[in-house]
């Protein structure tokens, strides 16, 4: 019975995007599990990425053979992360969604969204340890410890804002650099 339901399933994903299409969209909810997200959050923002067009919220059901209630959910934590939006259709009054179709504006999305998320907190804990009284009871190892790990997430603090405030054009031309950075540092 499992294997016939992963088949109905399989089948009405294939028959939306095709056979490539499938095997996206079941690897990138492979991946969300790896990224901390559900592995239907991440089905459902590969589907409207390779679709490249809004779906409303009973046709993602019926792609993915997965409940309404689900992508009700995972629709609102994708909104949540601002990975897709909500636009209208003339003569529909239901609710489609889309995602950004630019690979790099996700980029830009997700690594604002992280560092809100995760690395903006750690930088105010830490902060908030070093500037405490009981910081200074500490040993000197840990207190060098810790000033270094608040002093390295700063510096990855501000150079996410810099790359973050990058034109698309700069920032691509930057990435492809890569190691020949290390060379022009060197020289400097």
């Amino acid at each position: 019975m499992a294997a016939d339901s992963a088949d109905t399933a399989e089948d009405a994903l294939t028959g939306a995007v095709g056979a490539l299409g499938a095997r996206f969209v079941l690897h990138w909810g492979e991946m969300g599990t790896r990224w901390g997200v559900s592995r239907t959050v991440a089905q459902m923002h590969a589907l409207l990425f390779y679709l490249g067009r809004p779906m409303h919220a009973e046709e993602i059901a019926a792609t993915l053979q997965v409940a309404r209630s689900n992508v009700s959910t995972s629709l609102r934590e994708l909104q949540n992360w601002n990975l897709i939006r909500v636009v209208h259709r003339a003569g529909d009054r239901r609710d489609h969604f889309e995602t950004a179709q630019d690979p790099w504006e996700l980029l830009r999305i997700l690594v604002k969204e992280r560092k809100k998320r995760e690395f903006d907190p750690t930088v105010a804990f830490l902060r908030a340890c070093v500037e405490s009284k009981e910081f200074a009871k500490e040993d000197p190892q840990t207190q060098k410890r810790l000033r270094e790990t608040l002093a390295l997430m700063e510096a990855g603090s501000t150079w996410a804002e810099q790359m973050l405030g990058m034109e698309n054009s700069l920032l691509k031309r930057m990435v492809k650099l890569g190691a020949k950075v290390q060379s022009l540092l060197k020289a400097a």
